[in-house]
């Protein structure tokens, strides 16, 4: 017991060894009683002493470290600083860059340069979210949906089904008032998009501010019309997208026509030009972040982070839109085994090749690839991709294919992610795609002639 209450012991234990002095004092012998007593005040005293160095020692830590918080300290502001000018260096460094701009032409890609300051200028993705899935995801929930009242009109298709057009006349346009003669620019939306998107309405938007008529092509079964066979849509079959083309060339023969395909929309387009050639009324395209080589878009959104963001909830989106029209879908294909599908590949295995006649999906993947087809393309095409989409992977940009081909121009951002492209501190009202479109738009509208022979 001496050699307890001699030694300093840490303030908790000497408060326990106190404590349990006090309750067995009274069994001590007479003898011992005194001197335990004795040995209950020097721990005390120790445990005052010990406490009162304890509290000393933290007030003067708090006065002369944490006066007012993290950011009034010395070190607290010092840290926050570096970190800022460290990120800002990285961010205009590494992140804030031109795009590279790759014309199969010295004519196109002068033209671009000329009419388009956007292909020249330095991109600078929205510093807080530049990163590729974190764009890609946040673009439909920070973007702003302008509104706009479409006109919508049903027509018939070939085999009897029918194709949901929503236009937007612009009859109040001012710089050309006369509707036969007010350019016409046909928009093609994503995989299970319709004329509501955001990317979609804000170039509506740009349309309408450069007094042009817009017209959205929904893709069958989509946009909340009946579906009449059982038929819906593909990338690789462009008998609709000819179909909604002859309409509008019909109704407006004096009008100027281009178009702007965004994604699965885009891939489309471009197998139309690639199987039209100068067939087309359309005199300028412009492509935003499609997918060139199927099975390298469908392998990077199987790897597990990208299966676990997009691609299950693309194919929940897929079967979403096919249920809707089950009754009809079901007396030709096993819906419940395409109920079942976890993946794209697995979607397109079950219902969409089997649709189209493919002997494989393989077949089908092939043939949906625009790659295939560039060298075929002789109208203005300009396509804009971001190096860090995972939809559509860098590697599988086709740089070579579009060097061959004078009529081809490829616009490549560092970071933009699949239909991002985000920028300014908060992205509400327009991004560096929709710049594109507009730059682009007028130009081919406006300077259109100088496109006309471009080998």
């Amino acid at each position: 017991m001496r050699c307890i209450a001699q030694r300093r012991v840490p303030l908790t234990v000497s408060f326990t060894v106190v404590s349990r002095r006090q309750a067995h004092t009274a069994d001590f012998p007479p003898s011992c009683r005194n001197r335990a007593v004795q040995y209950r005040d020097l721990a005390m005293i120790s445990l005052d002493f010990d406490f009162n160095i304890v509290t000393r020692d933290l007030s003067h830590y708090l006065e002369n470290q944490v006066k007012v918080g993290l950011f009034g300290s010395g070190v607290g502001l010092s840290l926050v600083l570096g970190f800022s000018a460290a990120y800002t260096c990285y961010y205009l460094i590494s992140v804030a860059k031109k795009p590279q701009l790759i014309s199969g032409g010295k004519k196109f890609y002068h033209f671009l340069r000329d009419h388009c300051p956007v292909v020249s200028e330095t991109y600078y993705p929205t510093f807080w979210c530049w990163e590729s899935r974190i764009q890609t995801l946040l673009r439909p929930f920070v973007t702003a949906k302008p509104g706009v009242v479409y006109r919508n009109e049903l027509i018939k298709a070939a085999d009897g089904g029918q194709i949901s057009l929503d236009w937007f006349d612009n009859d109040d346009s001012v710089s050309h008032p006369d509707s036969a003669t007010r350019p016409t620019v046909l928009l093609l939306p994503g995989l299970t998009g319709t004329s509501r998107e955001s990317y979609i309405l804000h170039m509506v938007q740009q349309s309408r501010d450069l007094g042009y008529r817009c017209v959205v092509f929904n893709n069958r079964g989509v946009s909340g019309e009946v579906l009449l066979t059982p038929r819906t849509y593909c990338a690789a079959n462009t008998e609709d997208l000819e179909t909604v083309i002859e309409h509008i060339q019909r109704n407006y023969e004096a009008s100027l026509v281009m178009a702007a395909g965004v994604s699965m929309g885009g891939m489309m387009l471009a197998n139309y030009l690639g199987r039209k050639g100068r067939e087309t009324c359309l005199k300028g395209v412009v492509v935003f972040s499609a997918g060139w080589d199927v099975f390298e878009c469908t392998a990077s959104l199987e790897k597990p982070l990208d299966r676990f963001l997009f691609n299950s909830y693309l194919t929940s989106c897929l079967q979403a839109s096919v249920h809707r029209h089950r009754p009809v879908l079901e007396k030709c294909y096993d819906m419940d085994h395409v109920m079942k599908a976890r993946t794209i590949r697995e979607f397109d295995e079950r219902f969409t090749s089997i649709m189209f006649g493919y002997p494989s999906n393989d077949h089908y993947y092939h043939d949906a690839s625009p790659v295939h087809r560039l060298k075929s393309v002789q109208v203005p095409m300009l396509c804009l991709n971001a190096a860090d989409d995972v939809f559509s992977p860098s590697h599988a940009i086709p740089v070579e294919a579009v060097k061959q081909n004078p009529n081809l121009a490829l616009l490549i951002t560092c970071h933009g992610g699949h239909i991002g492209f985000l920028e300014g501190m908060w992205p509400r009202q327009s991004t560096y795609m929709d710049r594109v479109f507009k730059q682009f738009a007028k130009a081919v509208i406006e300077e259109g002639s100088r496109l006309e022979d471009l080998s």
